[in-house]
């Protein structure tokens, strides 16, 4: 497909837009929209856990809470490889179809094995955000994309303020089901708005997807994670949790192999530039602090002070605010580093961000007990937490070559996943590890003060190993925007180079 140049004034119909318009408002809405379903279909079923473990008459709580995540990292390299070569916009509809779908069969489901294969589906919709992604970064030119990808990485952080205020009466009303009705209606409507209204990627690729490669590499890091997310609860060394990771490594070690074979491999490793290798480092280490630090937010939102633990800041009203404010942060660090990102690349907010997070993750050894620097702590985390994706994804993709976005986008999707999940878990195990003697808060045993500030110290020196390959990739000037690929890529107009 090749584009007509377009004037600031007056884009042509399919053009990239390169300043801001009516038009790129709407855009931004809809690709916002769909990056709201991603949230719905991972979160919104964990409000209804206890309805749904006793309808399927299962103790399986772990399966239920972490079956779309980990069926969102097999579908990943599959999407992200196919919409580099058969178009972004055609593959966000068809993943967004793929959830509706899901969120179907969850609705109907007769049995605990038809709704797994019901979130399995769902699990697509864990594409979206990087597919999102590469569209914006095709669709606009690099200064306004990358505002853009700001605005619609961290916008959907918008529904987790709301969300259970709006879902609260309707479950009561309704039952578990209606969290799977809303799901679906709005991935139609995602579907169709991104179908209606965005304008389809004008870079493609050229080749075959390596489906068996995609499989390997889906399949190997689904399992490892499932071993992650599910061993704690299911028993590390038990014979079911064994062999999701000894099958999971055996897939990764054979998609390796596979990959420096073919020539058109789902992830080209050898395309993996030093830049690429330092940003998604960065990403891996800042995503496991920021989301461990919001997972402990939560833990302590439940102890009341007067427990006398050291630690505690549970009080009504404050729980709201707490969870609340880590959200309202995301979205205004996303959008503020998009809109840096833009004028200064994205190397210098994510280094940024990773700082915020420093800053604001050692404060809270205060804020564990004190609530309004708790607050505080937590919007400046969830600020980081924002400009840390949003700038993560503009980095990568600004390193990557046009046709070859879309993929790159994917690996950072499943890099900021795999660092939540892993050091999710560590820090659960630091607690775990740390009891408070006969203290308990609503029934559940707690940590001692000791075991979170070990948890708080742990995620802020991950922050600060993050900000070394941050640093190495301001002072390698490797933000910049990347003119070259873009001018070298034929379906791009010469008069969009270098903008």
């Amino acid at each position: 497909m090749t584009e007509t140049p377009d004037t600031p004034q007056a884009p042509a119909p399919g053009g990239r837009e390169h300043r801001w318009s009516g038009r790129l408002v709407l855009w931004a809405a809809v690709l916002t929209l769909a990056n709201v379903l991603a949230d719905v279909a991972m979160g919104s079923p964990m409000m209804v856990l206890p309805q749904l473990m006793a309808h399927f008459e299962t103790d399986q709580a772990a399966w239920l809470n972490a079956s779309a995540m980990l069926a969102g990292a097999i579908w990943s390299p599959l999407l992200a490889k196919s919409s580099d070569i058969f178009g972004k916009r055609r593959v966000l509809v068809a993943t967004l179809v793929l959830a509706c779908a899901g969120a179907l069969v969850c609705l109907a489901a007769p049995n605990v094995g038809i709704f797994l294969a019901g979130r399995f589906l769902q699990g697509a919709a864990f594409a979206a955000v990087f597919l999102t992604v590469a569209l914006t970064r095709q669709i606009c030119s690099p200064g306004v994309a990358m505002a853009v990808v700001g605005l619609v990485t961290s916008g959907s952080s918008i529904v987790g303020i709301v969300e259970p205020f709006l879902m609260a009466p309707i479950i009561e009303a309704f039952g578990y089901r209606s969290v799977f009705a809303a799901a679906a209606l709005l991935a139609a409507a995602a579907a169709i708005s991104v179908r209606v209204v965005i304008p389809e990627s004008p870079v493609r690729g050229t080749g075959r997807v390596d489906v068996v490669g995609a499989l390997l590499l889906g399949g190997g890091l689904g399992a490892v994670l499932a071993y992650i997310s599910l061993g704690g609860s299911l028993g590390w060394q038990s014979e079911g949790t064994l062999a999701l990771l000894l099958g999971g490594v055996a897939a990764l070690a054979a998609w390796v192999v596979m990959a420096l074979r073919v020539a058109e491999p789902v992830i080209d490793l050898r395309a993996l530039t030093r830049p690429i290798l330092l940003t998604l480092l960065a990403l891996v280490l800042a995503a496991g602090s920021f989301r461990s630090m919001l997972q402990l937010t939560g833990v302590i939102a439940q102890v009341p002070p007067d427990l006398g633990l050291g630690y505690g800041l549970g009080d009504g009203e404050a729980v709201a605010v707490l969870l609340a404010a880590p959200n309202l942060g995301i979205v205004v660090g996303g959008i503020c580093a998009g809109w840096l990102a833009g004028r200064f690349g994205p190397a210098l907010p994510l280094l940024g961000g990773i700082a915020l997070g420093a800053a604001a993750t050692f404060a809270m050894l205060a804020g564990v007990s004190m609530l309004p620097l708790a607050v505080a702590c937590g919007t400046v985390i969830g600020m980081a937490a924002g400009a840390i994706g949003a700038s993560g994804y503009n980095l990568a993709t600004d390193l990557a070559a046009p046709e070859r976005q879309g993929t790159i986008a994917g690996v950072v999707s499943v890099v900021l996943a795999l660092g939540s999940v892993v050091v999710n878990i560590a820090g659960g195990a630091v607690l775990q590890a740390n009891p408070a003697p006969g203290a308990t808060a609503d029934g559940a045993p707690v940590s001692s003060a000791a075991g979170v500030y070990l948890y708080v110290g742990m995620a802020g020196v991950l922050f600060v190993l993050a900000a070394v390959p941050a640093l190495l990739l301001v002072r390698g000037r490797s933000a910049a925007p990347a003119a070259a690929p873009a001018a070298a890529a034929p379906t791009v107009p010469a008069g969009e180079a270098g903008r």
